[in-house]
């Protein structure tokens, strides 16, 4: 290794690797290529690339690190016991503590979400509160068309101001039960700017306004509280977004107030959000004909798949006073639509469990298998919101399709064999979706430390100065190595290039492609490649290696063709499929934040991509959030480095204006994708895009350095000495970060 004092060290996987150039310790001429440039302010060090990628653990013996300390060496994951991982959910709880505790204060704001009827709308008349909340919420009758003719104006104004204060009051009670006190004050004060605004005759001036409420995730309660706020607010509408509900103006409200009178307007909209079967609305009389023909076309054009219009004369119809009100009614089509759709879901209604799912040591494809197994299902009836270690014991939320809590808790004796555990075991309403969490928790020993080589300083202040580094100063956000597979011959992101190159049959020989191993898993593949017997080599195949002896299944009863290739690939669950794609994504954002520190260092320049938003703990922030930094603000420093994001490829991204975007350009056409999409329709997969920030810190970190006599020892290696110095370190990073690259940063080696 190199000395430690020196910028770089270069691992032993790296000794048969030609390296092209030195590392730099001073900024070089414009001359010099790109790759090989380093803007050095006496913080930021780069790795410059290698002549081949023939090893997989070079690509990461290549990347750059950030801080200037001189780090240490040592050992991790000695035994998976050494690396705890547990999941932390959107609600910020880690998911190994039982749920009991969060559910009864989750119950205490929100409704239980099984005591809802799976409705679009919110049913006032049958809602009710298990428990402590069993108090009857008086329904909207007065004021969302309870009656069967339901008439703008009433004989007793007394009445109107009485029935829409309780109906106020009512509506009150729901929302107050559906969300906390801040979002509603919020939400009133959104409300209260736009009747403002509009009672002002002021235009509302660019985009429209929008009011984010967060996310929800029972979709019931969404349901609930779409309907609660349409009801209370008929001039807002609201708007899901995954699991955000977002609240914006109803600008039909404004344009039927042009035509009707605004307390018309305000109850016909939440006649239509109520849906009452058999009601109807009625305008208030009108003796202007072309008025009422106006009120029938803005109606019918705007709700006519849902509602029809007709005119009746009044009773005291004269010839003299020719009053003509306008009936609105749903139409019945419409109803017997909804009803027969409404029966139908609650027969075909999905079981869907969800559990903390502990494994030691395991795959976490293999564990899902041997799950699939146990149960009866198939491995994608499971979701789940991230990928997790094998050697390490590891703590995730997951969801099972068609699975009850009941038989889950059958086969918990049975999978305790294959060290796995589950707990929290519960019925919800949906599945997860990958990236549905905040972030992970780690507990990490680090094993039998020591100084690097020729470094003459105390090993406990080179491990304080590094974690106090890193602590303040972040590490270089890179996707690991668990990201692109373990595998030498073939990574996942060549995998997941074919894919986007529509090039099935190739990506499905690289999944098959075997290791320089004898075992049963590679003689299987091998005799796959070599005969293209799908059938011979699924018999070879062991049963453990669901993903594979599916594959084969596939293969042997369509072929080994482009089509037949496509169906193999539909043997994985769309999460799968869409992993390939995203570690080939993964791979190139590596390289970009290399090229991009190597050629522009820590200062933020003039084309950089910035977030706007300050408190990002993902990557699916909108366009609206990114900026182009412009030459004034080079020159002011508006910007700090842990602003400056890069996009991850996709169809709906943009580059940054400068040497960077160039080289995403050059990639692109490097891999032959200058042309693409970013959309693989005959495997459903589309890729977006999105953006990830250059740097991360890690949060909550604390440590500890212990010998090794004073915790309990499980290394494969029994002859580390007692006296040996270990360190137990303690953090959290958000959702898409990898501990093992802030352990680098922090170490100053490949871990």
């Amino acid at each position: 290794m190199l000395n430690g004092r020196c910028m770089w060290m270069i691992t032993e996987v790296m000794l048969d690797v030609k390296i092209v150039s030195q590392v730099l310790t001073s900024s070089v001429n414009e001359e010099k290529s790109s790759g090989d440039q380093s803007e050095d302010d006496g913080r930021w060090h780069y790795y410059l690339r290698m002549e081949e990628d023939t090893d997989y653990g070079n690509r990461f013996s290549s990347l750059c690190y950030i801080n200037d300390h001189v780090g240490f060496l040592g050992t991790i994951k000695s035994s998976p016991s050494d690396f705890i991982v547990i999941e932390i959910d959107e609600q910020g709880q880690l998911v190994n503590k039982a749920t009991d505790e969060l559910l009864y204060k989750m119950n205490n704001i929100l409704p239980e979400p099984n005591n809802f009827a799976k409705k679009t709308k919110l049913d006032l008349q049958n809602l009710s509160f298990e428990g402590g909340h069993n108090q009857e919420l008086r329904t909207f009758t007065r004021c969302s068309s309870g009656d069967q003719n339901h008439q703008s104006t009433l004989e007793s104004e007394a009445t109107i101001d009485d029935g829409a204060s309780k109906c106020e009051e009512e509506t009150a009670d729901v929302l107050g039960s559906l969300v906390d006190k801040k979002t509603n004050e919020l939400l009133n004060q959104f409300a209260y700017n736009i009747k403002e605004k509009w009672n002002s005759e002021t235009e509302l001036v660019g985009p429209s306004p929008e009011l984010s409420l967060g996310r929800i995730l029972d979709k019931n309660q969404r349901a609930s509280l779409h309907s609660a706020i349409r009801q209370k607010f008929p001039y807002l509408i609201t708007v899901g977004k995954k699991s955000e509900i977002v609240v914006k103006p109803n600008f039909e409200y404004k344009e039927l107030c042009h035509l009707v009178s605004e307390e018309e307007a305000f109850d016909f909209f939440k006649y239509l959000d109520a849906k009452k079967e058999n009601s109807k609305f009625t305008f208030k009389p009108d003796t202007n004909k072309d008025h009422r023909k106006a009120v029938h076309h803005f109606v019918n054009k705007k709700f006519g798949n849902l509602v029809e219009t007709k005119s009746f004369s009044e009773l005291n119809y004269s010839a003299d006073n020719p009053n003509v009100v306008i009936t609105v009614k749903f139409r019945e089509k419409a109803y017997k639509h909804r009803k027969r759709s409404h029966l139908e879901c609650q027969e075909r209604k999905v079981i869907y469990t969800a559990f903390t799912l502990r494994k030691e040591n395991l795959e976490m494809f293999e564990a899902v298998g041997f799950l699939a197994i146990q149960l009866g299902v198939i491995p994608s009836d499971f979701s789940y919101a991230g990928l997790k270690d094998k050697k390490a014991i590891t703590y995730q939320a997951m969801v099972v399709r068609k699975v009850t809590p009941e038989r889950l808790k059958n086969i918990e004796k049975e999978i305790e064999k294959k060290r796995m555990n589950v707990f929290n075991i519960r019925s919800v309403d949906e599945s997860l979706r990958l990236g549905q969490l905040k972030g992970n928790h780690f507990d990490i020993i680090i094993r039998n430390l020591k100084k690097q080589i020729n470094d003459s300083a105390d090993l406990k202040e080179r491990i304080l100065e590094a974690i106090e580094n890193v602590k303040t100063k972040g590490f270089v956000n890179y996707y690991g190595p668990q990201r692109f597979g373990k595998g030498r011959k073939v990574h996942t992101d060549q995998i997941g290039l074919a894919l986007l190159k529509t090039e099935m049959v190739k990506a499905i020989k690289l999944f098959l492609t075997p290791e320089d191993l004898d075992d049963p898993v590679n003689r299987a593949k091998k005799h796959f490649l070599q005969t293209e017997d799908a059938k011979g080599a699924r018999s070879l195949m062991p049963e453990f290696k669901v993903r594979e002896r599916a594959v084969l299944e596939s293969l042997h009863r369509f072929g080994v063709t482009e089509e037949g290739c496509i169906q193999a690939w539909f043997s994985f669950p769309h999460s799968m499929r869409i992993f390939y794609v995203h570690a080939y994504s993964s791979k190139i954002w590596n390289e970009a934040v290399s090229y991009r520190l190597a050629t522009y260092g820590s200062r933020v320049v003039e084309g950089d991509l910035v977030c706007l938003d300050g408190d990002v703990d993902d990557e699916h922030f909108p366009n609206g959030n990114v900026h182009l930094v412009t030459k004034e603000e080079e020159s002011a420093n508006t910007y700090a480095m842990h602003q400056v994001v890069l996009p991850i490829l996709g169809y709906n991204i943009q580059y940054p204006k400068n040497k960077v975007g160039q080289w995403y350009q050059e990639i692109l056409s490097r891999d032959g994708l200058h042309t693409c999409r970013f959309k693989v329709p005959a495997l459903k997969l589309n890729v977006p895009g999105c953006y990830r920030q250059i740097l991360k810190c890690p949060h909550n970190l604390s440590y500890q350095l212990i010998k090794d006599h004073e915790i309990d020892v499980k290394t494969e290696d029994s002859c580390i000495s007692e006296a040996t110095l270990s360190l137990f370190i303690s953090f959290d990073l958000d959702s898409s970060c990898y501990a093992t690259v802030c352990l680098r940063e922090i170490m100053k080696h490949d871990v």
